[in-house]
């Protein structure tokens, strides 16, 4: 008998044993994880003697650190549904758990995290089990997942949601994100630039970068639910991200210097033991002798990139000096004035933390503790280093106010352990010559560059080259190179994949970014069939293809438009844009052959004077209920609209009526197609399901082959075989093949007759 038969033999064994599987079930949030014992003798003995946590909480930190972690829910709060949604949770879902019992006990609702701005950040302590055990809980996690998945909800460690708060984001900003994926902090900053839903592009935008090729696309799949025209998704090592160039006002060349950078390091990640139950056997002090030069790397690079007034969010997941105020010591001294750290006590009101540590000393995983580099042997010095250890000079050590630095404990408000700093530049670095000012009203995140202003000088003790880090500059950085065998000739408005592509064995070949021309023959069809407003800007319009027919058109802000143009060779692009047409082969007979597509509604809606129904609740209900139902189905007056419109994509759009407060009080713009005697809703399905709850129409989806049916048709039923996310197969007639194929065939009277799949209320 082979290792592994053995192996599954005694875990067989140990689960037909009274309470073996069901142990395991009852772990909670921990579930699998029973046979890892959450103890570690050095880690105990490590911060008992460093001293972070106070006196007497020591014994409550650590039985913290063992409770499973409550799950939390952050509300997108920039799109214009964020009240209804929680207008939704709070008058319907929250109330109807305060009532339900499990196995005798009362389940505890869901409480707001009292430091996050407007209720919009919710923690409950309610396993994945507990929400299967009752209909109602069940139906609370189908709809935790339908908006996830739809982008408006987001399920977010507590404690990963404070850097994005701290970085205080305008709609101007250029923003780094240097280690982004898996992309929950990215999208809080794409929020914040989107603070103004009435400004389909703001001047700001975020370039959120990951080392690893394939955590690139986990942070596009979470970007791409916000539908930004302003993200773009590289893939780079941050500790040696290129310097980017841009064209300025002046028609210049200029470098782009970024007004905020979040910072948030790759680093041992003991605060997440409550979640991470495999740190439990894994830790050892020696992880963070190992990152601590990398997140010192990564930092410098940071800095270097940031423009003078700009703020600078240093965070990592773990409690440990090391890691944490060693990492900002050294990025303070080295600065010589230039950095300093921001007092950030009073940004979040409610949040507990303890303030960072002028004193630590560093052990061994042997346990050998050294409170001074002078007292590391000599056979120690490559992986002991001086950064290490707090400044020994006291005036320069009380200067550097290390007591602003914010740690946040497990057991003080529930939550993950934590580290955040926040920096300001208040000049440039003293290895770099540029000089990027920050506006007051505007961001100027650019400045001309000289030809001869050297990248960077090295700094003492660690290679800090600007772009010569890790051997070998960044292709295309400063000095141009000669044309090689197989490099990629750059043509006008494409950027590319960078030349001689070394990634391409190691992650997946992305296709080109092609700019259209404002004289592109695509356009005046699609200029005429949707009446666009002049001021439509057809240059940021872009495709991912050289030849053939454009299946998609994308629309990304003109000042990424920007910086993708100038810095083709210099940077790995993986994704950007938000798809605003899709090509739809037989509409080419009605005047168009681009559908709109709802990814891109609203950053298109502002542009278009033609095509637009005005509907009502009970029209949308009628749309989102049946799938092609007949033109009259509608309410007399959308019925008219639409008989006067020919046949082809339209928007359907939705306002407020003050006078029914019991309706949706925020506009909807929907995608739609008008049939020759029929008209149908081209939305996704989660977000019908959006939609439709906040109607008051509470939809989920059933056995699989049934489709979503509405919930009094079900509501003593409980709902079996589903997915552990949530992913439930609905039936063929729900499953919304014209969004989700671009070229869905829909000439003359195909698909219509008005099929329903619910019952309109």
């Amino acid at each position: 008998m082979g290792k592994r038969s053995r192996l599954r033999k005694k875990e067989h064994q140990n689960n037909s044993k009274p309470g073996g599987r069901d142990n395991r079930d009852n772990a909670g949030w921990g579930a699998g994880y029973a046979d890892i014992i959450k103890e570690n003798k050095l880690f105990e003995a490590y911060y008992r003697e460093l001293g972070l946590v106070p006196e007497g909480e020591f014994d409550q930190f650590m039985e913290a650190m063992r409770e499973p972690l409550p799950a939390t829910i952050r509300i997108t709060g920039y799109k214009s549904h964020a009240k209804e949604i929680l207008h939704c949770l709070k008058n319907k879902y929250f109330k109807e758990i305060q009532e339900v019992e499990i196995d005798g006990q009362k389940i505890e609702a869901p409480q707001p995290l009292s430091w996050y701005p407007d209720e919009l950040a919710w923690h409950t302590n309610m396993s994945r089990k507990i929400l299967r055990k009752s209909p109602l809980l069940e139906k609370f996690h189908q709809f935790l997942v339908s908006e996830t998945e739809s982008g408006n909800i987001s399920r977010q460690e507590a404690v990963s949601m404070i850097p994005p708060l701290l970085m205080k984001i305008e709609p101007h900003h250029k923003i780094l994100d240097l280690c982004a994926a898996p992309g929950s902090k990215t999208a809080q900053l794409i929020e914040m630039l989107h603070s103004d839903m009435d400004v389909p592009f703001p001047e700001g935008f975020v370039i959120a970068n990951d080392v690893d090729n394939k955590r690139c696309y986990l942070l596009v799949h979470q970007a791409k639910r916000l539908n930004s025209p302003c993200i773009m998704v590289v893939n780079h090592d941050a500790s040696c991200i290129p310097r980017l160039q841009i064209d300025t006002e002046n028609g210049q060349k200029g470098t782009l210097f970024y007004d905020r950078v979040l910072c948030d390091v790759p680093c041992s990640g003991d605060g997440t033991m409550r979640k991470n139950i495999d740190v439990w056997k894994k830790w050892t002090t020696s992880n963070s002798l190992h990152l601590h030069g990398l997140q010192i790397r990564i930092a410098v690079r940071g800095v270097e990139q940031l423009a003078v007034g700009g703020r600078m969010v240093y965070s990592t997941c773990s409690l440990n000096p090391i890691e944490d105020e060693a990492v900002i010591a050294t990025l303070l001294e080295k600065s010589e004035g230039a950095l300093e750290l921001a007092d950030a006590s009073v940004d979040l009101p409610g949040l507990k933390w303890m303030p960072g540590v002028t004193k630590w000393k560093l052990m061994t995983k042997e346990g050998q503790w050294y409170k001074d580099w002078s007292e590391v042997p000599a056979n120690r010095h490559t992986q002991i280093r001086p950064t290490m250890f707090p400044p020994t000079d006291t005036e320069k050590l009380a200067n550097m106010k290390l007591e602003r630095c914010m740690r946040i404990l497990p057991h003080h408000q529930n939550t993950g352990g934590f580290f955040v700093a926040v920096l300001v530049k208040k000049a440039p670095m003293p290895w770099n010559r540029t000089f990027p000012k920050l506006k007051k009203e505007q961001s100027s995140s650019s400045v001309p560059q000289p030809e001869d202003s050297p990248v960077g000088t090295p700094l003492p003790e660690t290679p800090l080259e600007d772009g010569e880090r890790d051997g070998g500059k960044e292709a295309g950085e400063d000095s141009p190179k000669e044309p090689e065998a197989g490099d990629q000739i750059k043509e006008p408005n494409v950027c590319g994949p960078p030349p001689n592509k070394k990634m391409k064995r190691h992650g997946f070949k992305e296709d080109p970014f092609v700019f259209l021309t404002e004289d592109d023959p695509v356009f005046p069809p699609i200029e005429s069939f949707y009446d666009l407003s002049p001021d439509f800007p057809k240059i940021n319009v872009l495709t991912r293809t050289h030849e053939g027919k454009k299946r998609h058109l994308y629309m990304v802000s003109k000042e990424l438009r920007n910086v993708m143009l100038n810095n083709s060779e210099r940077m790995k692009v993986i994704n950007t844009g938000v798809k605003v047409w899709s090509r739809n082969s037989d509409g080419e007979e009605f005047g168009c052959a681009f559908r709109l597509a709802q990814e891109g509604i609203y950053t298109l809606f502002p542009y278009i004077r033609s095509r637009m129904i005005t509907v009502s609740v009970e029209d949308i209900k009628i749309l989102l209920t049946q799938e092609n139902p007949y033109l009259s189905k509608l309410e007399e007056d959308a019925h008219q609209q639409a008989k006067k419109i020919g046949m082809g994509s339209i928007v359907l759009k939705y306002q407020p009526d003050n006078s029914n407060p019991d309706g949706p009080q925020c506009p909807i713009e929907l995608c739609g197609w008008r049939g020759k005697t029929s008209i149908r809703a081209f939305v996704p399905r989660n977000e019908r399901f959006h939609y439709l709850r906040m109607l008051g129409v509470e939809v989920f989806r059933e056995k699989q082959g049934q489709g979503p049916r509405e919930e009094e048709e079900v509501k003593d039923e409980v709902k079996e075989g589903e997915t552990e996310n949530g992913n439930k197969d609905v039936s063929t007639k729900q499953e919304l093949r014209g969004e989700n194929q671009g070229d869905e065939h829909l000439k003359g009277d195909e698909r219509e007759g008005g099929g329903e799949i619910l019952t309109s209320p």
